[in-house]
């Protein structure tokens, strides 16, 4: 059964949140839910959807501050996150809203990931990947359908790439993941980043000026 991934920007960041679910099913992924949690709700309503998990990539306010909002919805939806960013859902500092003039909070995750673990809920399989650099502790998702989605959060973008000068950061962590984990995947492999549009690996490998294969 088809894959539907459906972006809802949310602002003032210009964040990408996704709903993912199965054609035909009443469940649903919901990924780093962002700073519009309403958009997302209306959205899930308007198509009749149950949320089964809240996944975030990682731990940077535009991409958790929805969180709340969703557990407050589906209580017994697990929020996941990986293991390196979980403490930044309770520190406005470290989740860098407090430079912003912001105090955002998020309920505690429910389960920590590593790379490696394998996701099942709403009848999808999503293989986790570690790629630091952007943030100490982001993941990004792996759908293995045809062809492979990425749920990728703020590691590879269309032309470009997340930034390395935020706390705990670091270009070689990011490129290296890049060059060795996603740049490894089949050209038609579909990236979902978290801000800006859509890409493919096919399209990063030969244009991208920041990370060369």
């Amino acid at each position: 059964m088809t894959i539907n991934i459906h972006p809802i920007l949310s602002m003032p960041f210009q964040e990408n949140s996704y709903v993912v679910w199965r054609e035909g099913r009443s469940e649903a992924l919901v990924v780093d839910p962002g700073l519009e949690p309403e958009l997302i709700l209306e959205f899930l309503d308007a198509r009749k959807l149950r949320i089964a998990a809240i996944l975030d990539t990682h731990g940077h306010a535009d991409h958790i501050a929805g969180n709340g909002a969703m557990k407050e919805r589906s209580p017994a939806a697990p929020l996941v996150i990986g293991v390196k960013d979980a403490c930044m859902l309770s520190d406005p500092v470290l989740n860098l809203s407090s430079p912003f003039g912001l105090e955002i909070f998020s309920p505690p995750a429910d389960r920590l990931i590593v790379e490696g673990d394998i996701l099942e809920y709403a009848d999808l399989r999503l293989e986790v990947y570690d790629i630091p650099g952007h943030s100490p502790g982001h993941v990004v998702f792996v759908l293995r359908e045809t062809p492979i989605h990425v749920l990728g959060g703020d590691v590879l973008f269309a032309g470009s790439i997340g930034r390395t000068d935020f706390p705990g950061g670091s270009f070689e962590q990011l490129a290296m993941g890049i060059r060795t984990k996603l740049y490894t995947l089949p050209d038609d492999t579909i990236i979902y980043p978290g801000h800006g549009p859509t890409t493919t690996i096919g399209r990063e490998k030969r244009s991208n000026q920041f990370v060369r294969p």
